[in-house]
């Protein structure tokens, strides 16, 4: 399509992503890899929740978090999310809808090895989503899970990656008298060539 000016110029979605991110990283305050993401629950029920997107691949993004969680147990169950990273300093969005996949190999242990001790510590330590009696209670289980794994724990098994691969990705960008500049990037499976349509504000 000719008619993609500027930041919406380019042959690969996933480019003009990153470079959207890499301005983002400049001029947003804090966590500019912040997305929210949705997923549905066994009823149908959406959930939404921020997390911070750790990587855009060649042909995916990709998060992390732990898979015993609500988000985890949504997204094993159904393989599918949506989410949305928002600039208010770019005037921007970025929404993908797409399928998953797990990450749990060498990246998603480099990935763990990156945090810091006392992340690592607290992957261990909490039962995200889970009830907890207090924040005493769940200081308590950090530092006993810091006497039995020390200063080098290994990635816990029920915590990693999910890798999102795309069927639809929108590039919105703010305009004047709220006439905004949308283009959306579809494609009815991940073997097929994307169709590039711009949509009404």
């Amino acid at each position: 399509m000719s008619d993609r000016p500027g930041i919406f110029a380019g042959d690969d979605p996933f480019a003009i992503a990153r470079s959207w991110l890499g301005e983002a990283e400049k001029t947003e305050i804090n966590d500019p890899n912040a997305i929210a993401m949705a997923s549905v629950d066994a009823d149908g029920l959406p959930n939404v929740r921020m997390v911070l997107l750790k990587d855009i691949e060649a042909s995916a993004f990709v998060f992390y978090t732990n898979y015993e969680s609500a988000k985890g147990q949504e997204i094993l169950a159904t393989g599918k999310v949506a989410f949305v990273m928002h600039w208010k300093s770019l005037r921007r969005q970025i929404r993908v809808r797409g399928l998953t996949t797990r990450e749990e190999g060498p990246q998603a242990d480099a990935y763990y090895r990156s945090r810091s001790l006392k992340s690592r510590l607290g992957a261990w330590a909490s039962r995200q989503s889970r009830p907890l009696e207090s924040r005493g209670a769940l200081m308590a289980e950090v530092a006993k899970i810091t006497a039995q794994k020390g200063t080098n724990p290994d990635r816990p098994p029920f915590w990693g990656g999910f890798r999102i691969v795309p069927l639809e990705i929108e590039f919105w960008a703010d305009g004047d008298f709220r006439l905004h500049d949308r283009f959306v990037w579809r494609r009815q499976n991940t073997a097929e060539t994307w169709d590039i349509t711009r949509l009404n504000p």
